[in-house]
């Protein structure tokens, strides 16, 4: 018998794991649609025509690719194999799991041009699926909860983007993170200034890295690209700077003097800013970080990352504006701008913080106990009143001892327990006990109401 197992960077959640995700999901969906964002979902899978050339060289390699149905390979012969995978692969898979859900949306913009209002604000809950080497924080199959705005270039949806970064993240219980704001046109005007333009995008792929293998692997990787030694050295006001916001402002606006492109960034993002201020937002969670380049291609304009100050979980969340997208599906001149939170990670840095509320579990409110068949037929029409008020009720299903009845009730965190014996049936008065402080006290049913609407007001 083969023994049991899942897929690497894939797994399983039980109900214990599910209902603090939930949390999480609940968290960010709330503060969605708070800021006006729609719900939408897409297929899990997308045509390859769809996908390719949307994320880069190193994207399209970690797009999981779908063999066509049936004899996929019948059409083929040898000259096909010896032209290797990146010829072949075409030919026989015509569908991929989606990479992330910022481009299957703007296909979905695009297809439904005409029943869109725009600007279009939606929001997105869904797996994403990527052939990574799986290793901690880092999986094949992850949750990405988006939200995105297209049809407007306005800066203010850039600086609604850090207030629900700011709202969700408190909202979590993660307080301690630096949200780092960059914008494509100052790495374009970076790359110009260091005699490199045009290869803004080689260069971005490269100093994306500088948090995970330090600077000197960075400088490596330049070279390797083809980057002069001149070209590195005159990165090093890039590498070093720092200050305070303002001041990192000034020292852009001088690195980059020769630039209009890179200038018109610096001032694309003090407007961010000011914008942020203007909305009664804290900064001081804010970083502007030049080196922040966001390994996607189809960014344009700023750009955001978010990361938990301790621990190597990696970033959390990230997204920035891109005005060419809907463009690859023939839908020209719509810019949008969005940020995604990836769900595992933020379970992960949760989890390493003892962050999830104490009540997170009661998913039960209340359970009604009861010694014989009589006792639970009494219980049936109290349970369907609770449910009916909209407190999450159950009925042990077996009448037994008691105390088998309250273990169950502990292993599963149930907060509250309603005793039913014959003394309740002949009297109408409830004992409804407190698990967590152990006291308990015979009230009626309109008094259970009382007390369980809200949960825990009771002690």
């Amino acid at each position: 018998m083969t023994k049991p197992s899942v897929p690497k960077g894939t797994r399983d959640f039980g109900p214990d794991q599910m209902v603090k995700r939930n949390f999480i999901f609940d968290t960010i969906r709330r503060t969605f649609q708070r800021y006006g964002f729609l719900p939408l979902e897409t297929p899990a899978m997308e045509n390859l025509s769809v996908l390719m050339g949307k994320y880069g060289e190193e994207g399209d390699q970690l797009l999981f690719k779908i063999l066509n149905s049936g004899d996929f390979a019948a059409e083929l012969g040898e000259p096909d194999w010896r032209e290797g995978s990146k010829k072949v692969t075409p030919k026989i898979a015509e569908k991929g799991l989606r990479y992330d859900l910022t481009v299957p949306f703007a296909r979905y913009v695009a297809m439904n041009r005409h029943e869109i209002t725009f600007p279009f604000r939606r929001y997105q809950m869904q797996p994403v699926w990527r052939a990574d080497r799986p290793q901690r924080g880092r999986y094949r199959e992850f949750y990405q909860c988006d939200a995105d705005v297209v049809g407007t270039g306005s800066l203010l949806c850039e600086a609604e983007i850090v207030g629900m970064i700011l709202e969700i993240l408190d909202g979590l219980g993660i307080p301690d993170f630096t949200l780092k704001i960059n914008h494509r046109q100052i790495l374009a005007g970076i790359a110009a200034v260091i005699g490199a333009e045009g290869k803004e995008g080689e260069m971005c792929v490269a100093i994306d890295k500088l948090d995970k293998i330090g600077r000197a692997a960075v400088v490596e990787e330049l070279r390797q690209r083809g980057f002069s030694d001149d070209a590195v050295r005159k990165l090093d006001p890039v590498f070093e700077l720092g200050g305070s916001t303002a001041e990192r402002f000034a020292q852009l606006k001088a690195l980059l003097t020769s630039s209009e492109a890179g200038l018109r960034g610096v001032d694309e993002l003090e407007q961010v800013w000011q914008l942020t201020r203007d909305s009664g937002l804290p900064d001081e969670r804010m970083l502007l970080d030049v080196t922040l380049a966001r390994g996607l291609s189809y960014y344009t304009g700023a750009i955001f990352e978010v990361k938990p100050n301790h621990g190597s979980v990696g970033s959390i969340s990230g997204g920035g504006r891109y005005d060419n997208l809907t463009g690859a599906f023939g839908l020209k001149d719509v810019s949008g701008v969005g940020i995604s939170f990836g769900v595992d990670r933020i379970y992960d840095v949760m989890e390493a913080l003892n962050g999830f509320p104490a009540d997170h579990y009661a998913t039960t409110q209340v359970m009604f106990t009861h010694f014989d068949a009589e006792a639970g037929r009494y219980a049936l029409p109290l349970l369907r009143q609770l449910r009916g008020a909209g407190i999450n009720a159950e009925l042990y299903p077996e009448p037994g001892k008691l105390k088998k009845q309250l273990d169950y009730a502990n292993q599963k965190n149930v907060p509250y327990v309603i005793l039913i014996g014959s003394d309740e049936m002949q009297t109408g008065q409830l004992t409804l006990k407190n698990m967590q402080m152990g006291t308990q006290r015979k009230l009626t049913m309109a008094e259970v109401l009382a007390v369980l609407k809200p949960v825990g007001s009771w002690q």
